[in-house]
């Protein structure tokens, strides 16, 4: 991959006053590679800054920008470009297209900048938020050749298949937290409401009641009277364990571990992983980018920290001069399959193609497990609500037939 000649830099929202002691508050914006920078920058221009931050998503106003709208953007910037449109007309014609107004300003500051002199690669590089540096890197590559068309309609083919492997892994570990939530929701409501109304019978006949109907009174009490401080303790514990995951990466990194080892959940991680490796490979490769430096933004894109580490192990055998498919089965991570593939690509001169098949199978076997799993968690899950909810109605019932010895 070609180095790049210029720093990165990034728009900056800044507030401050003039230092001509009139002391008016003034704001604006300002392109530079850091905060220091731009600072220094604002110093030389007489203005004294209060406060200064990175261009964010809340300073394009509308609608917050999702990736697929990145990847609706990228296809029609390639459909324009192959058809023969200029690139300052093509960002015309694909703002017209989109009805979100924050993507139509986004896209106008970026034409701006490429209309003001600066190459598309410097100009989405403003926008960190939204064009990560593989993005960049791939469009820069795709400049250089000479062929940004074609390297633009890659990326866009690379954020759908991606967004699309995400949302699919999305859909597998939600379905099961939401019924969780529903089956815990049933029961606090039947605890609380419920049983209390059961109770009050019991007590009218003064009958001793069973132990287990006696442990389910006592939890029905504890929640009455106490509901508040355990859902308090139960949303303190989720947001507890996400601010630790966003802060910790030792904790991140040890999750991403244990995630592996979920029985099913954990094999579909696997082959998403090994799904988004090939694709990010096919296309960084395909671009022009040498395989060792594409290594670099696929470990990055590897979305779990075993094959972040495995990806950059493989980076170091490829670099001392071994072929990627004995890096691969190295690392004794990746299925036979995909290093035999690789394997053939490599002695054929098609590395990239058969990457994409690799990617192309293995997405395929996500979306199928994703299924199979929804279908396996249907009737276990109907098996747990029944046991939950038979188990409270067997509890107020098993008094009803001592009755008939207490009256």
């Amino acid at each position: 991959m070609a180095k790049k000649d210029t720093l990165k830099t990034y728009t900056f929202d800044w507030e401050g006053k003039e230092k001509n002691g009139k002391g008016k508050k003034i704001s604006g914006k300002i392109v530079s590679t850091t905060v220091a920078m731009a600072k220094a920058e604002l110093r030389k221009q007489g203005i004294k800054t209060s406060k200064i931050k990175k261009h964010s998503s809340k300073s394009l106003h509308g609608s917050k920008i999702t990736p697929m709208d990145i990847a609706f953007f990228t296809r029609q910037l390639a459909s324009m470009l192959k058809a023969g449109v200029p690139l300052i007309n093509s960002f015309d014609v694909a703002a017209d297209s989109i009805d979100k107004s924050s993507v139509k300003n986004l896209i106008m500051m970026i034409k701006n900048d490429v209309a003001g002199g600066n190459n598309l690669a410097n100009a989405l590089q403003r926008h960190p938020e939204y064009f990560d540096d593989l993005y960049c890197s791939l469009v820069a590559a795709g400049e250089q050749a000479g062929a940004l068309d074609t390297t633009l309609e890659r990326v866009a083919t690379y954020k759908e298949k991606s967004e699309a492997l995400k949302a699919k892994i999305k859909k597998a570990m939600t379905y099961p937290i939401a019924v969780v939530a529903i089956a815990t929701l049933v029961t606090g409501i039947m605890l609380i409401k419920v049983v209390p109304q059961f109770e009050s019978v019991f007590n009218s006949f003064g009958a001793e009641l069973p132990p287990f109907t006696q442990l389910v009174v006592h939890i029905s009490e504890v929640l009455q009277k106490w509901w508040y401080i355990v859902l308090f303790l139960l949303i303190a514990v989720v947001l507890s364990f996400r601010r630790l995951l966003q802060k910790s990466e030792a904790a991140r990194n040890r999750v991403d571990r244990m995630m592996l080892h979920v029985p099913i959940l954990g094999e579909i991680l696997k082959k998403s992983a090994v799904a988004r490796f090939a694709r990010t490979l096919a296309t960084t490769f395909s671009a022009g980018v040498s395989l060792v430096d594409a290594l670099d933004s696929v470990a990055s894109a590897a979305g779990n920290v075993v094959f972040r580490q495995a990806i950059h192990a493989i980076k170091k055998e490829i670099s001392t001069g071994h072929q990627l498919q004995f890096a691969m089965r190295n690392t004794n991570i990746f299925p036979n399959m995909a290093t035999q593939m690789v394997a053939i690509g490599e002695e054929a001169g098609s590395l990239d193609e058969m990457l994409a098949k690799v990617a192309v199978y293995y997405e395929k076997e996500v979306d199928n497990m994703i299924d199979n799993l929804t279908s396996l968690l249907e009737p276990i899950i109907m098996a747990v609500l029944g046991v939950i909810v038979g188990g409270l109605i067997i509890a107020m019932y098993l008094p009803i037939f001592q009755l008939g010895s207490v009256i």
